[in-house]
């Protein structure tokens, strides 16, 4: 309760404040008074005329009293009245006397008092203000009339003032003037305005005469107009309006009738358009500046000039093609309130001896073209200043570009600006993009730019309010991701995200989702190891099984064509050999059972079968044979050479090619059979009766038994 008590007492304080300081004091003293004796055409009164200003309003009532008395009479007068203006009447002085006037300003707190005037009642004559009677526009001259005359008095001099329709400031001429005045070099086709004042031989100066409106001769137009396009946001050129402002009455030289536009495309082909003031200055709020109303689609140039009836301007020309712009937000600073925009920049630096002037532009957004606009061309000045309305937390895009002696254009910088910032009234849009078990990816889009309200500094990404990250927001007006990590797998989450300017941060844009399980890769890393270790172990047995050595004679037969063995022996001479060879089992084919000597059947031969054994055996049964010095038989020994050379030989053609055709075994067969008969190892013409070649080749001989 105390409360609402002090807050109701203050504001009945606040409410009478004003009254309080303004009866505070006395009243402030008025100006000193201006008397006179008006005339008009044909007489003068004969009462004084006082005015006065008495200053600044009161806030209460005021009396204010003129007083006056004659300077060489004690007598004193007073005219008590609330206006400013006072009348001495005729009986209160006399017609050639000295009178000393003043004011006085009372009220309930007091007295002011203003200056004094001492005059001659005589000479306050105040005749009325001249006529002026003839004019001529070629040479803007002007005559008046005076009323000296008539009050039986000889004329004085008179002053004349002029200036320019439309413009607040008179060009004042005094003295030296009676009857007439000459506007000496005029601007041609321009509205004039004129004002003449007189006095007489005796008295005061008159008033100011009636305005007399005077224009001069027109001339064709002079000068360029400043041109430039609107290009909204984007700097495509059919985004673009062309702009003009009007011509100065200085360069104007008349009434303007309409304009020419030319359009070249990328072909230097010409388009001529002729528009009308009307049509192109009539549809702008700003009366300065005209408008090209028309599609600027695929038009790479315009030129545009001004004509009245006399004649047309020098063409200004502009290149509506721009360049990339230069990603340099930090080039200009801005300075900006509701009432002005300063802009300066400092690219000395980058100057060139082409450039002919820099362009300074501010655009408001979501404004047609032509509206919400302007720009302000430069040569050597670095500093540009804009008056005009700048609504608060409204966005304004100032550019800065350079243009060449040649019209090309060359955008500079653009940066957003706010005569005053508040909170943003929108939300980003959000969205996840990517989840997994531990992390996410979130996407957003950024506040419109009609929402922001403010420069966006940076963004505000919270998790179950249990963390709060800022993004910053640089670039301007790009998208944005961030990445949330450490998070919980399966789990389920609100994010939410909101962008933050110098007045505060705006509302919060909210979404949630849930992280996947984290998936079990035991069982998969098992499998490929056991898949890589298959892989080395059929590697390793395959790099064994290519080496040519007795450990692994039979090896490449598993993995090769299946064939008869040609040498007839081979197996038997591996049986003969493995119980001194440990690893000759592992050569043997677990799905072949170790070859059976029993299981063959013995066939006596006869004596005569065999040349070298009836010189050496004395037995009948033909199975001895003659020892030879290392322990075995010739036969033996022959043998083996033999099959050593088989051997040589088949392990080469086995390892470049695989085990022979059975063609070429025979042919190998019988060649050898050739060089044992050579060597009269035996006869084989009785063995061809009993064997077929089959048997020859690919059975064991009876030799081979024996011997085994």
């Amino acid at each position: 309760m105390a409360t609402l008590k002090t807050k109701w007492l203050l504001s009945i304080l606040l409410v009478n404040l004003p009254n309080c300081s303004a009866a505070a004091g006395p009243p402030a003293p008025p100006s000193h008074p201006e008397c006179y004796i008006p005339c008009d055409e044909k007489s003068c009164s004969v009462d004084i005329h006082c005015t006065w200003d008495p200053g600044p309003d009161p806030q209460i009532p005021t009396d204010y009293r003129l007083h006056w008395e004659p300077a060489n009479r004690e007598e004193g007068y007073v005219t008590s009245r609330t206006s400013s203006s006072k009348v001495i009447k005729r009986e209160y002085f006399f017609s050639n006397e000295e009178l000393r006037v003043w004011v006085e300003a009372k009220n309930q707190h007091g007295t002011a008092k203003s200056r004094e005037a001492v005059f001659n009642t005589a000479v306050i004559i105040k005749p009325p203000p001249p006529v002026i009677t003839t004019t001529q526009s070629e040479s803007l001259e002007i005559e008046w009339q005076t009323f000296c005359t008539e009050l039986l008095l000889s004329v004085g001099t008179c002053d004349v003032q002029n200036r320019i329709e439309a413009e607040q400031v008179w060009l004042e001429h005094e003295g030296g003037f009676i009857h007439t005045y000459t506007l000496d070099n005029p601007q041609p086709g321009t509205f004039y305005e004129f004002q003449v004042r007189c006095a007489c031989s005796i008295g005061l100066t008159s008033d100011w005469s009636a305005i007399q409106k005077l224009k001069s001769a027109e001339t064709a137009p002079v000068g360029e107009l400043d041109i430039w396009r609107d290009c909204r946001i984007s700097p495509a050129s059919f985004d673009c309006g062309l702009i003009w402002k009007k011509l100065p009455i200085s360069q104007a030289c008349g009434v303007i009738l309409g304009y020419e536009v030319k359009l070249f495309d990328n072909n230097s082909t010409l388009k001529l358009v002729n528009v009308s003031t009307a049509e192109s200055c009539g549809q702008l709020f700003d009366e300065m500046k005209c408008l090209f109303n028309s599609s600027l689609k695929g038009v790479s140039s315009v030129s545009v000039s001004a004509f009245n009836a006399h004649g047309a301007t020098v063409p200004s020309h502009l290149d509506m093609q721009t360049p990339g712009i230069e990603k340099n937000e930090h080039a200009i600073n801005l300075e900006m309130n509701e009432e002005n925009l300063t802009v300066s920049w400092d690219l000395h630096s980058q100057l060139s001896d082409n450039l002919k002037e820099y362009v300074v532009q501010y655009k408001q957004a979501g404004c047609p073209p032509g509206q919400g606009f302007d720009w302000i061309k430069v040569t050597t000045n670095q500093t540009v200043f804009f008056k005009g309305e700048f609504q608060k937390y409204t966005p304004f895009q100032v550019s800065l570009f350079t243009v060449s002696h040649g019209g090309k254009v060359r955008q500079l910088s653009s940066v957003i600006g706010y005569s005053l910032e508040g909170i943003p009234s929108g939300e980003p849009t959000f969205k996840v993009i990517s989840i997994a078990a531990t992390q996410v990816t979130l996407f957003w889009e950024p506040v419109p730019l009609s929402k922001q309200n403010g420069v966006i500094q940076y963004y505000q990404i919270g998790l179950d309010r249990q963390k709060v990250y800022n993004v910053s927001a640089a670039p301007q007006h790009k998208n944005g991701t961030f990445k949330l990590k450490l998070l919980s797998p399966g789990q389920e989450y609100q994010v939410w995200i909101r962008a933050v300017t110098g007045a505060g941060p705006g509302p919060n844009a909210v979404i949630r989702f849930k992280t996947k399980q984290l998936e079990n890769y035991g069982h998969l890393t098992l499998a490929l190891l056991a898949s890589l270790f298959l892989v080395i172990c059929i590697f390793v047995l395959f790099s064994l099984c290519q080496v040519e050595s007795k450990v692994c004679p039979m090896v490449t037969s598993c993995f090769s064509e299946k064939v008869p063995d040609p040498r007839n022996s081979h197996i038997f001479r591996q049986m003969k050999h493995q119980i001194n060879d440990p690893l000759a089992w592992i050569c043997i084919p677990i799905s072949e059972p170790h070859p059976k000597i029993s299981m063959l059947e013995v066939v006596e031969v006869q004596h005569g079968a065999f040349k070298s054994s009836a010189k050496k055996a004395s037995d009948s049964d033909g199975l001895t044979r003659p020892m030879g010095g290392d322990g075995c038989s010739q036969m033996d020994c022959q043998d083996d050479h033999s099959e050593d050379a088989v051997t040589e030989e088949f392990g080469r053609t086995e390892h470049r090619y695989g085990r022979k055709e059975y063609s070429k075994m025979v042919d190998s067969d019988e060649e050898r059979d050739r060089e044992e008969d050579r060597d009269d190892c035996w006869s084989s013409s009785e063995e061809e009766q009993f064997t077929s070649g089959y048997e020859k080749h690919f059975m064991p001989s009876a030799l081979e038994i024996l011997d085994i």
